[in-house]
């Protein structure tokens, strides 16, 4: 399959950013890796080859992005505030580089976003703001609440809450969604979640799909065996909903 490289120097963000690009036509599909994975980690773990067959068919091209999270909820040596600011850069980037470069390459008129783990956060919290912009929503694994704290997982703000953590918390700004815009937009997006049904955010994925519920918004919830929370569930997921 076709494979590009690209890499660029971002106003925005004041780095190098790279991605990864699979394929030539199709419906584009805009890919946020977990915590720890580089643009590459959607190739590494196979994920990009189970998608193979849709690929080369020109169904689907991938944009396999870096997800910056070391330098915002994961960097212990920022403040909360910064956190939560760099994320917002960080979404600005995607915004304003990404996919306007993804819509020069492609005029395919379907985006879909897509997302394992964090990444799923970063496309459900992107998708849900910006709905006019994707036709799928497709997230595994994920944890729509950053602020939650379950298990050994804690609390990635370190109790820190203002506008910009509350309005990219899903499970925190939709109770109070009542734009008719954006509304109208989330139900007529296809919205896909999976999750293992012994991962530690079982809970906060039925509360998301019960929030989504309360508003009109179809979508779908798929509960895998075991805690599915790996390449090897993410690469058997990929074909059955992207």
């Amino acid at each position: 399959m076709n494979r590009e490289y690209l890499r660029w120097y971002s106003q925005r963000l004041h780095r190098d950013m790279e991605l990864l690009v699979f394929g030539h036509a199709g419906a584009k599909v805009l890919m946020f890796p977990t915590r720890e994975g580089r643009f590459f980690e959607y190739e590494q773990l196979g994920v990009v080859e189970s998608l193979g067959d849709k690929v080369r068919a020109g169904q689907l091209q991938l944009f396999c992005i870096e997800g910056l999270a070391s330098e915002s909820f994961y960097d212990g040596n920022r403040p909360p505030a910064e956190r939560i600011r760099r994320h917002a850069a960080f979404e600005d980037y995607v915004l304003n580089e990404v996919l306007p470069l993804m819509a020069a390459k492609n005029p395919h008129d379907c985006t879909i976003v897509q997302g394992c783990s964090l990444g799923a956060y970063q496309a459900m919290s992107l998708a849900l703001r910006h709905p006019h912009l994707f036709r799928k929503l497709v997230a595994f694994s994920g944890r729509y609440d950053l602020t939650l704290k379950v298990d050994s997982f804690g609390d990635l703000m370190d109790g820190y809450y203002d506008d910009e953590v509350y309005f990219r918390t899903p499970t925190h700004f939709l109770p109070g969604l009542e734009s008719d815009w954006r509304l109208e937009r989330l139900r007529q997006m296809e919205i896909v979640l999976t999750i293992g049904e012994a991962d530690p955010f079982l809970d906060n994925n039925f509360h998301l799909s019960r929030l989504l519920a309360e508003k009109g918004i179809d979508h779908r919830l798929h509960l895998w065996t075991g805690r599915a929370h790996r390449g090897s569930a993410w690469r058997r997921m990929a074909p059955l909903y992207i």
